[in-house]
């Protein structure tokens, strides 16, 4: 009888608990993606915006992060494991599925994007219900970023102007990219960043369009001799990214957790991560200096050079999405103006 009572407390303080939400259920999900722990994407952004959506939802979320595709597949795929569920949430280069997200491609436009990784992160928020969110479909978008932009690491060779490429073969991490290497007269070959060390050492390239802050976890300053950006930190194109969810895992959670995630991607959140990709853009850098490569800035007339060769990316952008019964040439002015609203 003794022990039939204390059961009844028991059973009665639990479910006390459970109704006060101070024995809450957790909610546990798998995010994935390509670089290493090392790399500032994980431990300077995922690592904390994981932190911040646990404590926002009072400890009711645990977010475990699997960092170099150790759930398996390869860097493409990512996208896709998201849309079917195989993980929760993914952080993935829009650019590796071509094709699938056209309308972003905007923001990763030379002469669109220059030099301002917080001005553009913000303007692809205010674009993103209007105009982007169309192309992410099954996946719940948490935020959108870019990276510092796309600087000139070359193996042995000094380019400063548009004919310096000509016949040189140079890495890209997106079709955009491509175009950009297109124009300048070089030969653009694909690869997830992650191959690139090994491209560079065996010269299968001879150089790469990518920011400084991937030089320490991949330890490009010993592949490279030159890191060559324009004037005024002028880059030519950047990257976008993505962390996103699993529409179904997204639609059956509670409002409180929705919110916890949302309140740990707001605007400010946003800003931040374009704070912490410049940061680690200038430390990139700095390491490569550091070894002895040599950091070049272009000239603002070689800059100049560079981006006038580099404008029929834009109208061939332009050209190719209309095709597909997208406005373009407005969605390019849009982009512009958003951007130019939140420099300072």
């Amino acid at each position: 009888m003794k022990f039939n009572k204390i059961t009844a407390v028991a059973v009665s303080a639990i479910s006390a608990l459970w109704a006060t939400g101070s024995f809450a259920q957790e909610h546990t999900f798998k995010l994935h993606h390509l670089l290493s722990e090392k790399a500032p994407a994980h431990t300077q952004m995922l690592v904390p915006w994981a932190e911040k959506v646990a404590a926002n939802s009072g400890g009711k979320v645990k977010i475990d992060i699997y960092p170099a595709m150790s759930l398996g597949g390869k860097p493409p795929e990512l996208i896709q494991q998201a849309r079917d569920g195989v993980v929760d949430i993914v952080w993935t280069v829009n650019g590796y599925t071509p094709g699938l997200f056209p309308r972003t491609e905007v923001f990763e436009l030379p002469t669109v994007y220059t030099n301002d990784t917080v001005a553009t992160n913000l303007a692809m928020h205010d674009l993103f219900e209007s105009d982007l969110k169309q192309e992410y479909k099954g996946v719940e978008v948490m935020f959108l970023h870019v990276h510092a932009g796309q600087g000139i690491h070359m193996v042995d060779k000094e380019t400063r102007k548009p004919e310096d490429f000509a016949g040189l073969k140079m890495r890209i991490p997106t079709r955009t990219g491509a175009w950009i290497i297109e124009a300048l007269g070089a030969a653009p070959v694909g690869m997830p960043v992650p191959a690139l060390p090994q491209a560079l050492a065996k010269k299968v390239v001879d150089g790469a369009f990518i920011p400084w802050e991937i030089i320490p976890p991949l330890k490009i300053q010993e592949q490279t001799k030159y890191q060559i950006e324009g004037a005024d930190k002028v880059r030519f194109g950047t990257t976008t990214f993505q962390v996103s969810m699993n529409a179904d895992r997204w639609n059956s959670l509670p409002e409180d957790v929705q919110k916890a995630f949302r309140d740990a991607s707001d605007e400010a959140w946003i800003a931040q991560v374009g704070d912490i990709w410049r940061a680690s853009d200038e430390f990139g850098i700095g390491l490569a200096v550091k070894a002895g490569n040599e950091h070049i800035t272009l000239t603002q007339e070689e800059t100049d050079a560079m981006n006038a060769a580099l404008s029929p990316v834009v109208d061939r952008w332009v050209e190719e999405v209309s095709a597909k019964g997208i406005d373009g040439a407005a969605l390019v002015d849009a982009a512009r103006a958003a951007i130019a609203k939140h420099q300072q």
